[in-house]
């Protein structure tokens, strides 16, 4: 399954030794574009090879700057959505097509990957269903996956998002755009992948002290029946 009106938007930041085969696997289902966030290594090399268009940042300004960078790419652009997906392996191309299915149906504004949990390495299989639980419990809507990244973005729905974080947490804040501008969340199974040969950037203290301020911004503003309001 291909569709040349969906963009894959791949962010990533020093990711030379497992960036290529991302990209080309990417690109049996759509056209790639990498945001390479300040990278030291051949990142940018890499990507470019493997048949990627490549924006880049002159330093590195994290995750969700990267990602806005390439949302406000593909809108300028026309692109109908966009599908975002880890530089490092950790989600694999070939769930694509069930995202691309997934959209055809039109049903959706934002689509994300559902991971299994209990395939997860100690301690996330119990931190990230507690921090879906807790998600939802603010939002009052069930939200199966708040981290996952591997997600296809309707343009409609982007066009509405105002998004302030920059970081990790910049995806937490999508899904909180989301319900609050009542758009529709749908959910696809994919691979849950775990043991690649890669340093996380993940702070257990400084992102779940993150992620608990999203949640109680979540939890604020559904209180304030105001969603619409930051």
């Amino acid at each position: 399954m291909h569709d040349e009106s969906i963009l894959a938007l791949i962010p990533a930041w020093n990711e030379g030794p497992r960036l290529r085969p991302v990209v080309e696997g990417t690109r049996r289902h759509l056209p790639v574009l990498v945001v390479d966030d300040g990278s030291q290594d051949e990142t940018v090399v890499v990507a470019e090879e493997a048949g990627a268009t490549v924006v880049r940042h002159e330093r590195n300004l994290g995750k969700g700057v990267a990602l806005m960078t390439g949302f406000d790419w593909a809108l300028e652009r026309g692109w109908d959505g966009v599908l975002t997906l880890d530089a490092d392996g950790q989600h694999d191309p070939d769930d694509i097509p069930k995202f691309l299915e997934a959209h055809g149906m039109d049903r959706w504004d934002l689509i994300i990957g559902r991971r299994d949990f209990q395939r997860m390495p100690f301690p996330r299989r119990y931190t990230n269903p507690f921090g879906s639980w807790l998600l939802s419990l603010a939002l009052g809507e069930r939200i199966l996956d708040n981290q996952s990244g591997f997600r296809l973005h309707h343009r409609r729905l982007l066009e509405t998002l105002d998004l302030s974080t920059t970081g990790f947490e910049l995806e937490v804040e999508v899904i909180i755009e989301a319900v609050c501008r009542e758009m529709r969340i749908g959910w696809v199974d994919i691979r849950t992948i775990y043991g690649i040969d890669k340093r996380s950037y993940f702070h257990p203290v400084k992102d779940s002290v993150r992620f608990l301020g999203m949640v109680w911004h979540a939890w604020r503003r559904r209180r304030r029946a105001a969603c619409g309001a930051s």
